[in-house]
């Protein structure tokens, strides 16, 4: 065999050997382009009627490819997906509630969740034997700009009475209900009532057929705010519900002059000055009559 021959056979499998490598790595490359596809995933395992939040979801590779009702990163997205696209892709689930339990590291699928406004949301939201409410809040009460659903919160009545109470006892602020679960916020059209209050949302508040009627009665008496509890007293708030949460404890009412001593100091020099008006002696004859000056 001559020296050319030999060169062309070496060329040939060498070119062979080239050419089989590169078949060899074609589906590697193809499942790294699966892999770098992210899916909106439990961060932890989360039961059935859970309200999503943040700290419930996050992203992660997959090992094959999605199914279409994922929330997914495409492979072109993923790794430069700046914060605002992300939030926006996230803002798909949050305040969203599960049909059914899903375990950590399981998609989040849009089929697997009801939103505020579907027509069977409270069904799969409420807690067996609970109610859901939806109360006005006042706009010039604590902002609801700070509430999500799945956040716990108690309901502050503040009333003002008329007829010409003593200053201290003119306004009067308590919380007729604790630890009710925020089911859904709605923007409502800023108006005011006949009463004079100012309303510009509507919260959905899970509660007790009692907490309802406490509700009801707060709404008629004056201007409702909500306040919301940290977070370590409401963990694993979603299943059986907890013993003791449709009671309601007797919180002392806070008077304006609890707030305010300036309001009691006000109306003392006006007490004290009647009291220190000095009497005037008026002789009529031979008595002597005591006659406190008006």
């Amino acid at each position: 065999m001559s020296a050319k021959t030999i060169l062309v056979v070496l060329f040939l499998i060498s070119l062979g050997v080239v050419v089989l490598l590169g078949l060899r790595a074609l589906p590697e490359r193809s499942s790294t382009d699966v892999t770098a596809d992210e899916v909106l995933v439990a961060a932890m395992a989360l039961p059935q009627g859970t309200l999503l939040r943040a700290k419930d979801v996050i992203w992660r590779q997959v090992l094959s490819a999605a199914k279409s009702d994922h929330i997914v990163h495409s492979a072109t997205e993923a790794g430069n997906l700046n914060t605002e696209r992300d939030q926006q892709m996230r803002a798909e689930v949050y305040g969203a509630a599960l049909r059914n339990g899903v375990e950590a590291g399981e998609p989040i699928s849009r089929g697997a969740i009801v939103k505020p406004g579907d027509r069977d949301f409270l069904q799969v939201v409420l807690l067996p034997g609970a109610r859901a409410i939806a109360i006005p809040v006042a706009t010039s009460g604590a902002s609801t700009g700070i509430l999500y659903p799945g956040d716990h919160v108690d309901v502050v009545l503040t009333q003002t009475f008329k007829n010409d109470p003593p200053l201290t006892r003119r306004s009067v602020g308590e919380t007729v209900v604790e630890d009710l679960r925020v089911l859904a916020i709605d923007a409502g059209d800023p108006k005011t009532t006949a009463s004079g209050n100012s309303f510009g949302r509507t919260v959905t508040l899970e509660v007790t057929p009692e907490q309802a009627e406490r509700i009801n009665v707060a709404v008629e008496l004056g201007k409702l705010a909500l306040t919301l509890r940290s977070v370590t007293a409401t963990e694993g708030v979603v299943g059986p519900a907890p013993a003791g949460w449709a009671t309601t404890r007797t919180i002392r009412p806070i008077w304006a002059g609890d707030v305010s001593p300036a309001l009691g100091a006000a109306m003392a020099p006006e007490k004290a000055s009647a009291a220190e008006q000095p009497a005037v002696e008026i002789i009529r004859g031979t008595k002597a009559v005591a006659v406190k000056a008006q």
